[in-house]
């Protein structure tokens, strides 16, 4: 080597990193032209580590603190170039920085419907979204696996790729959960713990630690949000055949009412039905009247009380309740047993 080449050489004495910008995940220290002197200083500041790199081989990693670069605090290094106990000259090697602070605020969604098994709807589709955090842990397996040689890598280009991930896992998150599909809505706590664990193993594998995930929203498909109202609305009004004909007839007036003032109504096929729903209605009223007058009468004459007539039905009601059992079948709202229960109990008024 030259005298000006050894003047222009310029050795590096002190070796930091000060983080000023924010979203880097991995820093290569700038060394063209440069070495660094033996016995000079490393500081790695908290919420980071530092890596030594020769020739594209990981050697020594450092945590917190500050260091005097030395054989002694550089073994692996020293290994790989063959140094002796009396080495003390300037040398050359990669020094990289990562972050280790916790990436927060991180967005995973579905940008199309994710398709699921569920054990009560069988395959149904689900649109969610959310939060997760997460740091680097292993500089070593993240430099191998993600960041490399670059100068910098930083969270927006790992976005994507950690995105990929969680939602990749959304149908084993549901399947170890064990929670019916129905329910993840007032779950959220539970389904983002079950996302948690199984999307952690894929993190690890690139020397990340997902520390959080959170559940902000599940929206369910059109068509079952359609059988969880109906659901709701039973559950509303109990089980009594009754109530539920009272509830039908309360959901049609509004309807009925709209067609009218519209001049809609199909001509003779809307009238029959303008018919169809004033008869249920008014049968309704007259049940509920006669109830309450033999209810009024047993409190008057408690010595004699009133035997309730059966109330009878014509065969087209019966048939339109029966249609609106099927459709309830159908859904999945009734059961098989329930289904013929309700058809013996209609059947037996025809009687």
């Amino acid at each position: 080597m030259g005298l000006m080449d050894f003047i222009k050489k310029q050795f590096i004495d002190i070796i930091q990193w000060t983080e000023d910008d924010n979203g880097v995940l991995a820093f290569r220290y700038p060394m063209q032209d440069f070495e660094i002197q033996y016995g000079g200083s490393l500081t790695v500041r908290e919420s980071q580590m530092a890596v030594f790199v020769n020739e594209g081989k990981v050697a020594d990693v450092f945590g917190p603190g500050m260091y005097k670069l030395t054989t002694q605090t550089l073994p692996v290094l020293t290994y790989l170039k063959n140094w002796d106990k009396l080495f003390e000259s300037p040398f050359k090697s990669d020094v990289y920085f990562f972050s280790t602070r916790q990436q927060v605020d991180q967005r995973w969604g579905t940008t199309q419907p994710v398709t699921i098994r569920d054990k009560d709807f069988g395959a149904v589709r689900l649109r969610a979204f959310g939060n997760y955090s997460y740091r680097v842990v292993d500089p070593k397996k993240f430099h191998t696996e993600i960041s490399g040689t670059r100068e910098r890598y930083t969270v927006t280009e790992l976005d994507g790729q950690l995105r990929g991930l969680m939602l990749q896992h959304i149908s084993d998150a549901v399947a170890q959960s064990g929670i019916p599909f129905l329910d993840l809505a007032a779950n959220q706590v539970e389904f983002a713990k079950a996302l948690h664990e199984a999307t952690a193993p894929s993190f690890d594998a690139l020397g990340l630690k997902l520390e959080m995930v959170t559940l902000q929203n599940v929206s369910l498909p059109e068509e079952l949000q359609k059988i969880l109202d109906q659901k709701i609305g039973m559950g509303m009004i109990g089980q009594n055949m009754g109530q539920f004909m009272q509830y039908q007839t309360a959901q049609a007036i509004p309807k009925l009412a709209e067609g009218v003032g519209s001049g809609g109504g199909g001509g003779v096929a809307g009238d029959a039905m303008g018919l169809g729903a004033g008869l249920a209605l008014g049968q309704t009223m007259a049940q509920q009247l006669q109830q309450s007058l033999a209810g009024a009468n047993q409190t008057a004459q408690p010595a004699a009380p009133v035997q309730p007539q059966p109330v009878s039905a014509s065969a087209d009601e019966v048939l339109l309740l029966l249609e609106k059992l099927g459709d309830l079948k159908a859904k999945g709202i009734l059961t098989d047993e329930e289904f013929a229960a309700k058809k013996a109990e209609l059947l037996k008024k025809l009687s």
